[in-house]
């Protein structure tokens, strides 16, 4: 009973592929209880059957996260099932290739609803839990882009400064509010994931762009994740940068 009171149950948004896929294969790994939650269903089943494989305990959820109510609905899930989060690792983003002078407005309004908006309401709702333990941990799988501006990525780097501003916003919240809850951000550069095709709504695009030279794989963001989560109590982890050792930006 007291093994099973003791593992952490960690929310994974946007877990169905890519490096949300990989954090959920490295958590299962270290016995946490994992939720995760996407918009693919089928992608969904099949990463659960395969960590169920392992011995996992997994609450799969379909959420598409520009609904504020299904947001909700999948915290109050979780709740009802272990009692409410430990950790959320925000992960789910997308990115358009959509400038500033010519793009498209829907294009814009995913990115900010997606990489801000939910966001905000999934950290502000696993808050709730974590004040109850009176413990947690979130980190926010950003990107180099909030902290550097590419060529034609104004509004998506946007998106992504919004989230150093929020993750440095939140800190200075919790530390007001006395509150043991960690706050942390992770900002990789070229990770092999499916976002450079569907960035340059382009396959042959992003093949060539991953084959310059030796980029990040999604296995390790997901050690970067545990190392963060890995720290003592009194060790807090604000942001990691980190990019190919090639990559000039």
């Amino acid at each position: 009973m007291v093994e099973e009171l003791s593992k952490k149950v960690a929310l994974i948004t946007g877990a169905s592929s890519g490096i949300g896929e990989a954090i959920a294969h490295r958590l299962a790994a270290e016995n946490y209880r994992l939720v995760i939650c996407a918009r693919r269903q089928e992608r969904l089943d099949q990463l659960t059957k395969t960590l169920q494989e392992k011995n996992s305990e997994i609450l799969a959820i379909k959420v598409d996260l520009r609904q504020e109510s299904e947001i909700l609905n999948l915290f109050n899930t979780i709740r009802k099932q272990w009692g409410g989060v430990d950790i959320l690792i925000n992960n789910a983003g997308l990115g358009h290739k959509e400038p500033l002078m010519t793009g498209k407005t829907e294009a814009w309004r995913e990115m900010l609803e997606v990489n801000v908006l939910a966001l905000c309401i999934c950290t502000r709702e696993a808050i709730k839990d974590m004040s109850d333990r009176n413990e947690g941990h979130i980190i926010h799988i950003s990107s180099m882009s909030g902290h550097r501006v590419p060529l034609s990525s104004g509004v998506y780097a946007a998106s992504k400064y919004a989230v150093s501003a929020l993750t440095e916003g939140l800190r200075q919240e919790l530390r007001e509010a006395k509150k043991n809850i960690k706050i942390s951000s992770i900002s990789p550069g070229f990770v092999e994931t499916e976002f450079a095709e569907k960035y340059n709504n382009n396959k042959e695009k992003a093949q060539e762009l991953y084959s310059r030279f030796p980029v990040l794989q999604p296995k390790d963001i997901a050690n970067a994740v545990y190392y963060v989560l890995s720290q003592p109590d009194y060790v807090q982890i604000h942001d990691i940068l980190l990019r190919p050792t090639q990559q000039k930006s």
